[in-house]
């Protein structure tokens, strides 16, 4: 090979690798535009969230602190609870980051209209008033009626015939009364004034079975009100008539991309069994 040609292909390679990593340069008049918004110089994650409307570097969620084991402050006065935990695994969904704020229930829904928070994840019930106001994420989470009864291990079926002439304590003006009254009629049904009333009468052998929610129902059989006298008994009742559509995640009404980005992560929560595993440490009673 003469020295001519080995300087032509000397020339040739370094053109190659001229155009190869011509990117490192600064912009011409004419270069493709970057996606808008997005910035050079700065962290990668801020740029990918800003060239993706439905990526967030954090995530800004409100709860309150005082309605355990869905979210309160610990002994050592760290926030936890069923809803802080699903809010963070939410965020790694995400990759982002996570940023959870105590504020006092009625400031929830002016905080997303504002812009201050992305999201209210306090145990909120999706209510026909609540849906004139937020968006709501899919549901997380059932509130289901549950019967209890005596703690004797004893597996029995919850069904109007199997509860035929059996006594059932409920509350008295609730959804739970209205569903006893229309699908148990066949069972003597005792009303009492309060929940708590209901409960002691279980409790002390009044009744043999006990008519509620199942959420508060689990918590108080795990508590120490009831001194371990009873438990959950059968399935749960998930009419929406009677018990609602769910919990769900509050949501600002003008971001239909963020609920799309909460309902994507809640599902993947779901499916990675992360979410059994969130249940089985807030609620040892199964409620569902």
């Amino acid at each position: 090979m003469t020295k001519i040609s080995a300087q032509i292909i000397h020339y040739l390679v370094v053109a190659i690798l001229l155009a190869a990593f011509g990117s490192v340069r600064a912009a011409e008049p004419g270069d493709p535009a970057a996606p808008a918004g997005v910035t050079e110089g700065v962290p990668d994650a801020v740029n990918r969230a800003a060239a993706d409307p439905q990526r967030r570097v954090v995530l800004r969620f409100v709860t309150e602190g005082d309605f355990p084991p869905f979210n309160y402050t610990d002994a050592d006065g760290a926030l936890t609870g069923f809803n802080v935990d699903l809010a963070r695994a939410i965020c790694l969904e995400v990759n982002a980051a996570c940023d959870i704020r105590v504020r006092p229930w009625d400031e929830h829904y002016p905080a997303l209209a504002a812009g201050e928070a992305d999201g209210a994840i306090a145990a909120r019930r999706i209510t026909w008033s609540g849906v004139a106001k937020v968006a709501f994420s899919d549901r997380y989470f059932h509130t289901p009626g549950h019967f209890a009864g005596k703690r004797d291990g004893m597996v029995i079926e919850t069904t109007p015939e199997a509860l035929e002439s059996k006594t059932v304590a409920v509350a008295r003006g609730t959804a739970h009364e209205a569903y006893l009254k229309t699908f148990f009629h066949e069972s003597a049904v005792k009303t009492y004034e309060t929940v708590d009333l209901a409960r002691e009468a279980l409790a002390e052998g009044k009744v043999e079975y006990l008519f509620d929610d199942a959420i508060s129902l689990a918590l108080w059989i795990n508590g120490t009100n009831s001194r371990q006298c009873c438990e959950l008994k059968g399935g749960p009742f998930l009419e929406p008539k009677y018990f609602g559509d769910g919990i769900a995640i509050a949501l600002p009404k003008s971001d239909p991309a963020l609920r799309m980005l909460i309902n994507t992560a809640l599902f993947k929560v779901h499916e990675s069994g992360r979410f059994d595993e969130l249940l089985q440490r807030y609620f040892p009673s199964r409620i569902y």
